[in-house]
């Protein structure tokens, strides 16, 4: 008789009704941080039943978790065989090994465009013949409008030359970033700066102090650019640990000059001459392709996005949403142009896909597509939809192929390794000075897939207190459950 008390009470947990409230471990931790109940919403579902439900209809700050909305319409809109490309275009003739006109570097937001890259295409150019340039090195980044939202916008932060901060446009190579080797004795700093760049350099006044080494970006202050007579110098700042040796990258060259530079250097470094300016422009209709690139496939830039969080890569596909369209042959075509911006073109298709699939997009305020916002808002309703149409999509596994294994990889390597949702869940995270949040899907004990989507906003869920929140959420999920009626009835009484 107990025992079918028990298998009743645990068949009643799992009733649409019987959870409307926080799970007690939930409710109790969020009490043991002081954290209000009002800060947190949330939604689980193991397919149509509803098992979690508190505030779901509230938008909310969803910080990185806004990826998985970026990535999913990337896949569904795009397909998996989209690839940015990048091209070296010319209309001028080439005469005895001169071009008699401008180069044309055309962007197409190529998530892989890199220093290697670039040169391997202007080493096509001197397999061709091409040993010198007598026009200017046109930059062309016109696929997306405007071409370079980053001009003029204050820092999201105190952090401007961080690589999360990196607003993409589409011709962005190596990221804009500049990789600094340090290596400190206890007397002397050396450095090494990667990619070399045309009269770039880099120098140092940081101080030398007795630190742990780990905990180096303690005394870490943003860079600073000098420039004089055409050449640049980045002076780091701040202090750096004794003997102690780190890499980090940073963005502090503008962009048209870090191309141009690199360029100059690339080309000289390959014996190629080049006297002219470098200048922002569009390619030529009647120009011809010299040389081309084409990023990964979408699905191997998703995973990319999506486990290490990654903000540059996100904005861009979310732009390509407004720029290009699929192609089931060449995995992509521009959109013709408008008066539209691409940002609201990309924002219009999420929308639109979002209500094929029966999901309602009132509140939802998209601004970049990564998280790395102030004012993007969802509902947990929304990313619960979301989450339930990833699981019928036929890209399905690429998707859920690109999120965090919990305990495993990504930003959820180091949670949960002590519950039965490890190695099981895959999870996106997202993390500001005032928002933590999860969302994906756990199994539960059962074997079943439930999505699971939570968000805490408030000044009051640092220190890890927010997240373990959300840990207990996971781990309540990962816990729960029955085995299937059948097999319980099979057994003895």
């Amino acid at each position: 008789m107990f025992r079918r008390i028990a298998i009743a009470a645990a068949l009643f947990a799992w009733l649409p009704f019987a959870q409307a409230q926080l799970p007690e471990p939930v409710a109790a931790r969020m009490a043991a941080g002081g954290i209000a109940l009002d800060a947190i919403s949330v939604l689980v579902l193991r397919g149509d039943t509803t098992l979690v439900s508190h505030l779901a209809d509230r938008p909310m700050q969803p910080a990185s978790t806004m990826k998985l909305v970026t990535t999913l319409a990337g896949l569904e809109l795009l397909g998996p065989v989209f690839k940015g490309r990048t091209e070296l275009r010319a209309s001028a003739d080439v005469v005895r090994g001169v071009l008699k006109g401008d180069l044309v570097l055309r962007g197409g937001a190529d998530a892989d465009f890199s220093g290697e890259v670039l040169e391997k295409m202007l080493q096509t150019l001197r397999n061709q013949g091409i040993r010198r340039i007598d026009g200017n090195l046109v930059l062309d980044r016109s696929l997306f409008s405007p071409s370079r939202t980053d001009v003029g916008l204050p820092p999201f932060d105190e952090s401007p030359d961080a690589y999360y901060n990196v607003i993409p446009d589409a011709l962005l190579v190596n990221k804009n970033m500049l990789q600094i080797d340090m290596r400190s004795t206890d007397r002397k700093l050396a450095l090494v700066m990667q990619p070399p760049l045309d009269r770039v350099t880099v120098d140092s006044a940081m101080t030398l102090i007795d630190a742990d080494c780990a905990k180096w970006e303690d005394g870490w202050k943003q860079p600073q650019v000098q420039q004089r007579d055409g050449k640049l110098k980045v002076v780091l700042q701040g202090t750096f640990p004794k003997n102690c040796a780190k890499g980090y990258s940073i963005n502090v060259v503008d962009r048209q000059d870090y191309v141009g530079r690199l360029f100059r250097g690339t080309w000289k470094k390959l014996g190629g001459s080049f006297g002219g300016d470098v200048t922002e422009g569009v390619a030529a209709s009647d120009s011809r392709i010299l040389a081309e690139h084409a990023s990964r496939p979408l699905p191997e830039v998703v995973r990319d996005i999506n486990k290490p969080s990654d903000n540059a890569l996100a904005r861009t596909v979310f732009l390509s949403l407004g720029s290009l369209e699929a192609d089931p042959v060449l995995g992509s075509r521009p959109i013709p142009a408008s008066a539209e911006t691409t940002f609201s073109r990309a924002d219009r298709a999420v929308r639109q896909w979002m209500r094929q699939h029966n999901i309602n997009d009132e509140g939802l305020v998209m601004e970049n597509g990564s998280g790395l916002s102030r004012t993007e808002r969802i509902t947990a309703v929304q990313m619960g939809g979301l989450l339930q149409a990833g699981l019928r999509s036929d890209w399905a596994p690429e998707f859920q192929a690109s999120m965090p294994i919990v305990a495993v990889d990504g930003t959820m390597r180091r949670r949960l390794k002590d519950s039965p949702a490890a190695g099981r869940a895959r999870l996106k995270t997202g993390t500001l000075s005032n928002v933590t949040a999860v969302a994906g899907y756990v199994r539960d004990a059962s074997g079943q897939q439930c999505v699971v989507v939570a968000m805490l906003n408030g000044d009051n869920i640092g220190n890890g207190k927010g997240r373990a929140v959300l840990d207990t959420l996971v781990d309540w999920v990962a816990r729960s459950g029955v085995e299937p009626a059948a097999t319980v009835a099979a057994r003895p009484q």
